[in-house]
């Protein structure tokens, strides 16, 4: 047997009880971060998830990994919420209709307050979650013009800003009546973005290269 071999039957599988705290500390996380902002404390974050502090800690020693993991965790799910509407919708704007309501519902907006301050957002798998959903995102942008469904003078970025800015919810238990509107106002912006189109729109369109020299 190789040494590789060897190496990885030595490297112990993580317990299924360890995977479930694991998943249910990210989920209340992205609760709580979505209620009260990022700064919440972590050891209500803990009494959400139904853990220790110590478990909170074995599995995140510190906030910043905590917040990674969590923002990892949206951009993956959002990923593949693009990916499933372009293969089970046949209509391009039908598509892309479904994810920008699917993208609102996994709290997309959220990602914004995380992402400031000290936050590291050069790491690996930021990037590489980051360049899965733009890509993901730019193929229902791509599809749903080439079919004459989406008007022409915007870009990936304008869509991206206008999901960010109707998804991203105020901290505090006083916005979160807020919700309720958040549909109703993201097919409002939906109506403006099929073909054909009835206004020129001012400025130039946002790409993503745009929306990374900014952030």
């Amino acid at each position: 047997m190789s040494p590789a071999a060897t190496e990885t039957r030595r490297t112990p599988r993580p317990r299924a009880d360890a995977l479930r705290n694991r998943e249910r500390i990210v989920s209340a996380a992205r609760e709580m971060f979505v209620e009260y902002g990022p700064e919440v404390p972590l050891d209500e974050i803990a009494r959400r998830a139904g853990v220790g502090n110590a478990t909170l800690y074995r599995h995140f020693p510190d906030r910043e990994v905590l917040i990674r993991e969590v923002v990892i965790s949206v951009m993956s799910r959002t990923t593949e919420r693009a990916r499933t509407a372009v293969a089970e919708e046949s209509d391009p704007f039908a598509a892309l209709r479904r994810f920008v309501h699917e993208a609102a519902d996994e709290r997309i907006g959220a990602l914004c307050p995380m992402l400031s301050g000290a936050f590291d957002a050069d790491h690996p798998e930021l990037h590489a979650g980051r360049d899965q959903l733009e890509e993901a995102v730019h193929g229902l942008v791509e599809r749903a013009q080439s079919a004459g469904r989406m008007r022409g003078d915007v870009a990936v970025g304008d869509l991206m800003v206008a999901l960010s800015q109707l998804t991203r919810p105020l901290p505090g238990t006083a916005c979160l009546n807020m919700d309720r509107f958040v549909h109703r106002h993201l097919q409002l912006f939906l109506d403006g973005l099929e073909a054909p189109a009835r206004s020129e729109l001012p400025g130039a369109a946002a790409t993503l290269d745009d929306l990374r020299s900014t952030s």
